[in-house]
Order: structure tokens, then sequence, then C-alpha cells
């Protein structure tokens, strides 16, 4: 099975993220049979991508991994244990820190320079009402230089400033979202989420069958695509 597609930054090389293989085409060979085979994960493979320059591959998985990957290799260079399944991984543009969200409800910030999680954010967890038990999983992750959000599987969306989720509050109260909003109706679950190159949109699909944009200067919504 094939659970997430890639493409190199260059558009030479495909890489496709399974269960737990990622495997890795020259998108240009007539051939298809891979070049590469990158083994180390021991789950499904849920999400991946490419540091910009195409230098190395990174990648999350149903294990409670987040791996990066030295092309040149067919094993991992580091690991992260993420104590629980992720769903979802990005890489920040100043390409020093990785960005997970997990089944349990967290959104865990990776330092590549240290090889540690600088914070471990869980929405909402002001509220009294939210308990471990009571998280909902962290469906899909995404960063730009000024955005970064997180989307749960029940639709709804948070939103924070990157260079204030890599860190804490005074006293170590967790950082509250500057914008939370759900983007689909209830009872819908949330697919993907994704900001776009130029960071003015974001973009959700849903259970529903629709797609949604929104503008990432007040988040409302601008369109809708249903036919689906």
């Amino acid at each position: 099975q094939v659970n997430c597609l890639e493409i190199t930054p260059d558009k030479q090389y495909l890489a496709a993220g399974g269960n737990p293989h990622i495997r890795l085409f020259e998108i240009n060979n007539a051939s298809n049979q891979s070049i590469l085979t990158l083994e180390g994960h021991t789950g499904n493979v849920t999400s991946l991508g490419f540091q910009r320059n195409g230098r190395y591959l990174y990648s999350s998985s149903e294990d409670g991994t987040v791996k990066l990957w030295d092309l040149r290799s067919p094993t991992y260079s580091r690991s992260f244990d993420s104590k629980g399944a992720v769903n979802s991984v990005a890489l920040h543009p100043n390409q020093a820190q990785i960005i997970s969200g997990d089944q349990n409800g967290s959104i865990k910030l990776w330092d590549l320079g240290s090889s540690k999680c600088i914070n471990d954010i869980i929405p909402d967890s002001h509220s009294s009402s939210t308990s471990s038990l009571g998280r909902v999983a962290i469906q899909s992750v995404d960063v730009s230089n000024d955005t970064l959000i997180a989307a749960n599987n029940h639709a709804e969306v948070f939103v924070w400033n990157p260079n204030d989720a890599s860190k804490t509050e005074n006293g170590g109260e967790p950082i509250r979202p500057k914008a939370k909003f759900r983007a689909h109706s209830f009872g819908a679950y949330l697919l993907h989420a994704k900001i776009s190159p130029d960071g003015r949109s974001l973009v959700t699909t849903s259970s529903d069958k629709t797609a949604r944009l929104f503008d990432t200067t007040n988040w409302q919504l601008t369109q809708t695509l249903s036919q689906h």
C-alpha cells in the first residue's frame, strides 16, 4: 500500500511511503523499479517530505517516530520518539525545526541542532475540561515563516506564531493559539490541511467531500470545492 507521496524540489525523484518502507523512484527513468528503499520504520509511514535542497528526507510513522534520512544511505540518520503514533510531519522553512502531530493530540517541535523536543503543545490544554483521555488526535500539521497550523480529527484548526510555539510562556504555561476555528461541519473528520506556498491560503479536506480554502490573514472561508 502507498500512504503518502512527495516529489523532490528539483522534480527528479518521487518518494512513496508505505508499510513500513519508503521507496524512492527516479521520475524520468522508464523503469518502474525503485532506486532506493529506506528501511527503519516498523509501522505505516504516514507523512514525509524533503529538505528544500533535497539533501535529506523526513518522515513520520504509526510506530511513534519521526525519522531523518540521508539519501546516500538506506538507513535513517536520526530518530525522534514521539511516544505515540505520528500522523503528520512538516519542516520549518528555517530548516532547523520539525513539527509533528500525533494521535495523542500533541504537537511537538523537534530542534535539529540539539536533536531534542523543545516544546510539546496540547491544543486547549489550558482548559479545565481537557484531559489526557479526552485529547483529539492531530491529523495534519503545516508551517510557514509566520504561521504554524495543526488540525485535529474533529476538523478544528489551531493557529500559532511558530516563533512563539518554540518556547513556553513565563511559568511554564502552554502557548495559547492565536486563532482557532472549525474548518468543516460538525461530525465531519478532517483528512489534510496545507498552507499555500505564498502563505496566503490554507486548504483543508474532509470526509464531507469538500475542500475548503481559508484566508490566512483573518481565517475566513473564501471558497468551498464540493464536487468530490
